[in-house]
């Protein structure tokens, strides 16, 4: 798969930079991204931040009838998890 194929992603941004420097690497457009607001806005849950991350993701999918997304979590330091999911 490629960033193209992906509908939508929600990635952990404890620090806001953490969002900006993936989409930059990655060349995700912005308007994929955290669509409906990240952790600096939603909320960082410290151990459910996953959950949270996933929920959202889910949600924004249903509700804009998108095939394909990623949640990305950190493991303290970094993106070190990602899971792809796909509406059938």
């Amino acid at each position: 798969l490629t960033v193209d194929d992906i509908d939508l992603f929600e990635i952990n941004e404890a620090f806001a930079v953490v969002a900006i420097v993936n989409n930059r690497f990655l060349n995700i457009p912005v308007e994929k991204v955290n669509i409906h607001g990240g952790a600096v806005a939603i909320g960082h849950p410290i151990g459910a931040s996953g959950a949270r991350i996933l929920t959202t993701l889910l949600f924004a999918m249903k509700k804009n009838n998108a095939k394909r997304g990623v949640a990305s979590l950190c493991i303290g330091g970094g993106e070190a998890a990602s899971l792809v999911v796909e509406s059938i």
